[in-house]
């Protein structure tokens, strides 16, 4: 069965959030008793942000953000990272939902085709920033079960703290922590986790032990093994290339010490391993004229971190951290014929990064300001290596040029909230960029150093009119340096006369919540951004083969509106996240004022669901709707001039229906224990984001059990 008339979906589930608003019925003592012992309700929009600067709520940033907690992850249940921003306004998954396959799109920036996205959003893991680019692979190898927090900030003003070039917005994930998982009173935790589901059979099995050698001391081991065979799609056929296996681990040593053990050292290390024989070589869309190679895939990232927050000093809140991130793919045995030297071969990704950030504070009787200043430094090797013994350069692939780029970037924000009611945060970045070709690339080509830099300013206002409602704006400025791969392509010699990107970006909104609304202690949050973001010096490719190249194509715009809202009371609860992003090409030529190939459809995702307290129980229902866009990826094509065609294809509308459960025993006998369970695509539909190459998977049951021991 396909949904068709997603208006009577959609008055179906909110029929069942009055019915579960209202269910069940209690006197007014309980009410006042629920009321007292739950004042504060934690919402989507009133989670803590700690990537914007200063930590606060989500509702009070001024800025375009969403944060994911443990909570949120685990309810999804699921299988690649992708998955965890299905409820996420503004982000899609590019590319396909093969595990290899993903790439991150933000209000409608982000490909898998395009070299470039991978620095146009910026992908942190524990504040380690990790980038990936290879033809027809996805950016981001990892295990959604790894983490325990998700920060999603949208728009370029985030340029300021993570790295000029953020044109889509940044990405932060979190690792799990011991204390995530250690009880008062006891100093060991053991926690066994399995998941099933029946499209595709695919699988996890988790482990985590949590150790606590003293009050100062903490310790945390993790091994996961998921995997999956090829997932069907709504119309019964399978996603060739969609099966997979891997394991990942994590170990993180926490220290407590000085004064109240406030000052906190982590040491993390984190492995991604995936290792398959004849896998369609073409992850991110189906391309069977690619054949199959075998790959392994393997992503590392080890993190030293360390934090001061030096309560009685307000000069000192010192964070400084040094990372290595390694993301390698090895192949070998493909099928393609003449094209040996870019099928069998070693690809690579090494970066040194490192953080450090002081902010100091000044107060008077009815203001307080935070200034955040720091550094980071990076350096990055780009690796490509063939067996294929070819003149001039053996090993050398001209289409994956080597390099490396070493960066400086110097921040600086400022954070001034007067009367706990108006808050201005200004802020300016400089990035310093060198860049050299390895030595196969400046042997085959004309290649040489080249050194430039990037500015990014920008400033937020935002403002609580009264308790409950609230308005903010901010214009932010970023510039994007073209990466090694655009300025070392080969098939023109180099593209050394690119110019850097420039984005200016302008956004307001408004902020409500209440408490009280249906029932005592309930609350209700909503918060609209509406963003305009003008885009020039874009760097596109054009030509084929052999001759293709990079060039600034031109101008483009893109502009929108986000809605995100919340309702949350002891016995129901929904979300909303509205997107809604229009993308025009302003370059001359063809594509003037043509739609963007890159920008997501219009869509709503709508939960309702109900609890019943006494008994631990959660249950629900999640609707999506994708309206009908006038723009799709697979649309695009190059032309035979200097600019490329993107033809206008209109992608379908579509409508998904998940149902899910869970029960999580907070006390008694089966305290430890959770299980949920979950009926994804319901109906079965066979439907694809017009921003994916192939379409989605069908109707899939999942289960997920878990236990945790205490000793």
């Amino acid at each position: 069965m396909i949904v068709r008339n997603s208006r009577s979906v959609l008055l179906t589930c909110t029929a069942l959030f009055v019915f579960a608003t209202g269910f069940p019925a209690y006197s007014q003592s309980q009410e006042e008793e629920a009321a007292a012992q739950k004042t504060d309700r934690v919402t989507p929009l009133k989670k803590i942000v700690v990537g914007a600067g200063q930590r606060k709520i989500a509702i009070d940033t001024p800025q375009a953000v969403t944060v994911l907690d443990q909570k949120d992850i685990d309810d999804v249940q699921a299988e690649t990272i992708g998955d965890i921003f299905k409820d996420v306004p503004g982000v899609s998954i590019a590319g396909s939902e093969r595990v290899f396959g993903e790439a991150f799109n933000i209000r409608g920036i982000g490909s898998t085709e395009d070299s470039a996205d991978g620095s146009r959003i910026v992908v942190n893991v524990d504040g380690a920033q990790k980038f990936y680019e290879q033809y027809r692979m996805g950016s981001f190898f990892s295990d959604p079960e790894l983490y325990k927090s998700v920060e999603v900030l949208r728009g370029p003003a985030s340029s300021t703290l993570y790295g000029a070039g953020a044109l889509g917005g940044v990405i932060n994930f979190t690792t799990k922590d011991a204390s995530d998982f250690l009880q008062e009173g006891y100093d060991n935790a053991l926690r066994l986790k399995s998941s099933y589901e029946t499209n595709g059979n695919g699988y996890l099995g988790s482990s985590i032990f949590a150790h606590r050698f003293n009050e100062g001391a903490e310790f945390l081991g993790m091994l996961n093994k998921r995997g999956s065979s090829e997932f069907e799609l709504g119309d019964g056929s399978d996603l060739s290339g969609s099966d997979f296996q891997s394991w990942s681990g994590l170990a993180k040593g926490t220290f407590h010490f000085g004064d109240s053990d406030e000052q906190t050292l982590r040491l993390s290390y984190q492995h991604w391993d995936s290792d398959a024989n004849d896998q369609d070589y073409a992850q991110t869309g189906t391309q069977a004229a690619f054949g199959t190679v075998d790959r392994h895939v393997i992503d590392d990232t080890a993190v030293l971190s360390y934090e001061n927050p030096a309560s009685d000093n307000p000069w000192l809140d010192l964070k400084a951290s040094l990372s290595y991130s390694d993301t390698s793919v090895d192949q070998s045995d493909g099928t393609l014929g003449g094209f040996s030297n870019i099928i069998d071969a070693d690809y690579g990704y090494r970066t040194w990064q490192a953080n450090l950030q002081n902010t100091t504070e000044f107060s008077g009787d009815s203001w307080v300001n935070y200034l955040t200043y720091g550094t980071q430094l990076s350096h990055q090797d780009r690796t490509a290596d063939s067996p294929l013994e070819t003149s001039p350069t053996p090993g050398a692939i001209a289409t994956h040029p080597e390099g490396t780029d070493n960066k400086v970037g110097l921040f600086v924000q400022n954070e001034f909230v007067y009367d706990e009611r108006l808050t201005i945060i200004g802020g300016v970045r400089g990035d310093f960029v060198w860049r050299e070709p390895g030595d196969s690339t400046a042997a085959f080509s004309n290649a040489v150093d080249d050194n430039d830099q990037a500015f990014s300013p920008k400033l937020a206002v935002h403002y609580k009119l009264t308790d409950e409602f609230g308005v903010f704006g901010s214009i932010a400025h970023t510039e994007r340096l073209p990466t090694l791969d655009e300025l070392y392509t080969w098939s023109k010699g180099t593209s050394l006369d690119l110019k850097k990107e420039k984005s200016n970006n302008y956004e307001i909104g408004f902020t409500a919540t209440r408490d009280d609304i249906i029932q005592a202690g309930d609350n209700i949050s909503f918060k609209t951004t509406a963003f305009y973001n003008d885009l020039e010096n874009l760097i596109a490719t054009t030509g084929t083969g052999a001759s293709s190249y990079f060039y600034n194509v031109g101008k483009a715009r893109i502009y929108g509106v986000e809605v995100e809202g919340a309702y949350d009371s002891d016995y129901a609860f929904a979300k909303l996240a509205y997107t809604g992003t229009q993308g025009q090409d302003r370059s001359d030529g063809l594509n003037y004022n043509k739609p963007l190939p890159t920008v997501p459809a219009h869509k709503i995702a709508l939960t309702l669901g109900g609890r019943l307290p006494e008994r631990d129980i959660e249950y629900g229902t999640r609707l999506t709707h994708a309206f009908e866009a006038q723009n799709s990826v697979r649309g695009t094509a190059a032309s035979s001039g200097s600019t490329p065609n993107h033809l206008v294809v209109p992608a379908p509308d579509w409508t998904t229906v998940d149902i899910f459960a869970s029960w999580r025993p907070q006390s008694g006998e089966m305290q430890g224990w959770q299980v949920q369970a979950s009926v994804n695509n319901l109906f079965d539909q066979y439907y694809r984001e017009n921003t994916s190459n192939d379409y989605a998977k069908g109707r899939t049951f999942k289960i997920t059990l878990s236990k945790q021991l205490d000793w």
